[in-house]
């Protein structure tokens, strides 16, 4: 549960970030960056049952501030600029059954920010997560190795194959 990558941490608390793209990409789960604009389904799934008590607000916010991976809490700015950039509310409420799911379409590629506002109705305190993702933009890091693995492939073959016509004039 530590190293899985679709865990939001909300100071102690911890819920489970799950998105969809059913037009796009079938039954295919994803946790961090949505692969494509359209219409994504999300749900979060509370993994510390006293979530179940709290009240639960959720924002998708536009990167207006260009802070892309880099995005904390403090850099979103005042109340009226988070609501400027806010693309999706979902008003806060008490989900009992702990899960909250929405669905948005994305019709721009870019950088987003998922802020969760988490208070608690007993005492007043409110935590705060949020998490830098990207829409639409294909990240080509990950065909490195696939790159590295067939670069590595033809010069092994140049290498053989030159190796291979040097030897009779070597012998000559």
């Amino acid at each position: 549960m530590e190293d899985d990558r679709c865990i939001m941490k909300i100071g102690p608390l911890r819920a489970h970030f799950t998105g969809y793209q059913p037009e796009k990409r079938a039954t295919q789960e994803f946790c961090e960056d949505i692969p494509e604009t359209g219409r994504a389904i999300i749900v979060i799934d509370y993994v510390s049952p006293v979530l179940r008590n709290q009240t639960v607000e959720f924002r998708v916010l536009r990167d207006s501030k260009n802070l892309q991976a880099r995005g904390r809490y403090e850099d979103l700015g005042s109340p009226r600029e988070i609501e400027a950039a806010t693309v999706v509310h979902v008003p806060a409420q008490v989900y009992p059954r702990g899960t909250l799911n929405f669905e948005h379409r994305f019709d721009e590629p870019g950088w987003y920010i998922g802020m969760i506002e988490v208070t608690d109705p007993a005492t007043g305190q409110v935590l705060h997560s949020v998490f830098p993702f990207r829409v639409g933009m294909r990240s080509l890091w990950r065909y490195a190795p696939v790159f590295l693995l067939l670069v590595g492939a033809a010069a092994l073959a140049y290498w053989l194959t030159g190796r291979n016509k040097m030897a009779p004039e070597r012998l000559g």
